[in-house]
């Protein structure tokens, strides 16, 4: 019997766990093809400081959703969730395994779980992203904690626009954010979500080898580039982790090697929330990132095999 397509495989977890290797993996064996499902790795040019893998390095593996935004434009999760739902299905309708890979947490549980986002109010939005301009992150992270803490406690204190959106959510709804947020149920087209982890000092290490090789091969060089191209005008870009602390060392905040450490600490920080928020979800399947045989593994533990990746017996 031929063997049919299988669902796809949402591959997340942790930042510098072996994402992206083991989505390839997958892809070979199961003739997938790549969904990015990492916010920042929509931007074109933001290559270095997102560690986004080289066209040469694709294994000839077709890839999805990488470089369709320019720096200036913001990156919205609704956006993001019509955009990779078409995909998708495509991907599924052409005979092919999607695989889904990256650690964008609101991102993936608005694909799959087929997230309905709350409406927008112009005026709200306007009076928030006021305060946001005049008295910066903190201001604005401040009257989310009074407002919805939960919210605050989750939310990057970094990320203004997205703080901005639970703040103008909270007050047209009257209730936390959380609450507009969907409920764990079966995954949108029975996607098998693979979650992959390591240890957290090995993990640690990683990040700091990989930090230190970013700002070694042109990770301020990329920034000065992108600059040019309107990197500062940006909403979402600019204040990606790497890039916000590069371009504060170029305003002269504060001299390159704290640019490296206060990048290498604002990553640990963000790889403890992506943990937290990838172990509540009790239908993720935890594989090592340090298993030298992961995809068979990985294979194994989502009950597939790529001689069917159905995951049913062949007849």
């Amino acid at each position: 019997m031929t063997s049919r397509p299988g669902p796809p495989i949402a591959v997340v977890g942790p930042t510098a766990t072996g994402k992206s290797d083991l989505a390839l993996d997958l892809a070979e064996r199961l003739d997938g093809e790549i969904v990015n499902i990492d916010a920042m790795q929509l931007y074109r040019g933001m290559d270095v400081g997102t560690a986004k893998l080289p066209p040469e390095q694709r294994r000839g593996i077709p890839h999805h959703l990488l470089d369709v935004l320019d720096v200036t434009e913001t990156a919205t999760v609704a956006a993001y969730q019509r955009a990779a739902s078409a995909i998708v299905e495509d991907i599924m309708a052409r005979g092919h395994t999607p695989v889904v890979v990256g650690g964008s947490m609101m991102y993936v549980q608005a694909l799959l779980d087929q997230w309905d986002f709350p409406a927008t109010d112009p005026a709200v939005r306007a009076r928030w992203e006021a305060l946001l301009a005049e008295g910066g992150v903190d201001a604005v992270h401040a009257a989310l904690r009074a407002a919805d803490p939960a919210a605050a406690a989750t939310i990057l204190p970094t990320d203004g626009r997205r703080m901005v959106r639970a703040l103008e959510v909270v007050e047209l709804t009257g209730e936390p954010f959380a609450a507009s947020a969907p409920t764990i149920g079966m995954p949108r087209w029975d996607t098998r979500i693979l979650g992959v982890d390591r240890e957290t000092a090995a993990l640690d290490a990683r990040i700091e080898a990989r930090t230190a090789l970013m700002f070694d091969t042109g990770l301020v060089e990329e920034v000065r580039g992108l600059i040019d191209l309107g990197l500062r005008e940006g909403q979402t870009a600019r204040r990606a982790i790497g890039y916000a602390q590069v371009l504060a060392y170029l305003d002269g905040e504060y001299d390159l090697a704290h640019a490296r450490e206060r990048t290498l600490i604002g990553t640990r920080r963000y790889v403890r929330r992506q943990r937290s928020w990838f172990r509540r979800d009790p239908r993720v399947v935890w594989v090592d990132g340090a298993d030298p045989q992961l995809a068979a593994t990985a294979l194994t533990r989502l009950f597939l095999h790529p001689a069917d990746p159905t995951g049913r017996t062949a007849q």
